[in-house]
């Protein structure tokens, strides 16, 4: 077996097995420190795969009901966390989880469940380059009361997440043969950045989780209810369009990036605690989407 197939087809092993290590060993918080730069390898890597002739063939209608799926996540990811009573510093750790983009393999999991991989690619794409604006502005709306550091967030939206993907995509419109040559290691070497980001998360909130596991149980709740109604969300706004757009808009809305969640909570300085809901939405969704792929491909 390839050492990339090992990767890819057993991620949801690696982020298990990194968050154990992670509660296990706390010092191995230090990975954090270089969470701008994981964040912007994780991107580039997996952005390569990417070009600007996939989004020719998307059905703009369906587009743009996707994107409205996608805007009304946050709102649910607020309204998620306050009935289930959460503090503000978690509380804010959803409402990132639901602005940020798509998780990045999603066209990957269309492709795998018989969707419109072009569809997801393009909402990938589209939210990647607007989470700049979209993200600062719902964050500090609902955030619950956490003072946001509106610079450093926007900054390292810019840095790690805007910059990376437009230089990657750019490269492989002009050089689509030769960026398309190594196309089986992008998507793994994005996948390790996922394991070590929320390895480091992880340990991060180690202590906060060991003190209270009962705060932990009410993260896990609040991680199944929004990748829950993410879907939900997702089949209602593709609910018209053709099957395979419909599975596209599923996955689009219902997966969320939690590795850039937990990065972009670290890098731009919000508490540490925030970064929870990713961690545990990361598995969360990990396990869901491989199901409903699997269900959708029958």
């Amino acid at each position: 077996m390839r050492l990339t197939t090992l990767v890819e087809d057993y991620l949801l092993l690696w982020v298990v097995l990194s968050v154990a290590i992670g509660i296990t060993v706390p010092r191995i918080a230090v990975v954090t420190r270089a969470s701008t730069l994981v964040l912007a390898v994780m991107i580039g890597s997996i952005s390569l795969t990417l070009s600007v002739g996939q989004f020719r063939r998307v059905d703009r209608r369906t587009l743009g009901l996707v994107l409205v799926g996608h805007a009304t996540m946050p709102l649910l990811a607020a309204g998620v966390a306050r009935g289930l009573g959460l503090s503000p510093a978690l509380t804010v750790g959803f409402v990132v989880l639901g602005a940020v983009t798509p998780e990045l393999v999603t066209p990957v999991m269309t492709d795998l469940a018989d969707g419109d991989t072009a569809l997801a690619t393009t909402v990938l794409v589209l939210v990647g380059l607007g989470s700049v604006g979209f993200v600062p502005v719902v964050v500090t709306i609902l955030g619950g009361g956490v003072a946001v550091p509106v610079f450093p967030l926007v900054e390292q939206l810019l840095v790690a997440v805007v910059v990376p993907m437009v230089v990657a995509v750019g490269l492989r419109t002009w050089r689509p043969s030769r960026v398309g040559r190594y196309d089986d290691y992008y998507p793994a070497v994005s996948a390790v950045m996922v394991v070590l980001i929320i390895g480091g998360v992880t340990a991060a909130n180690a202590g906060v989780v060991r003190s209270n596991m009962s705060l932990l149980v009410g993260v896990v709740i609040g991680a199944i209810a929004l990748n829950g109604a993410g879907y939900g969300v997702g089949y209602l706004v593709g609910s018209r369009a053709s099957r395979r757009a419909r599975i596209a808009s599923v996955l689009s809305v219902g997966m969320r990036d939690f590795a850039v969640a937990a990065a972009l909570v670290i890098a731009a300085g919000l508490p540490t605690v925030s970064s929870l809901p990713a961690v545990a939405f990361g598995v969360v969704e990990m396990v869901s989407s491989a199901a409903l792929a699997a269900w959708f491909a029958r």
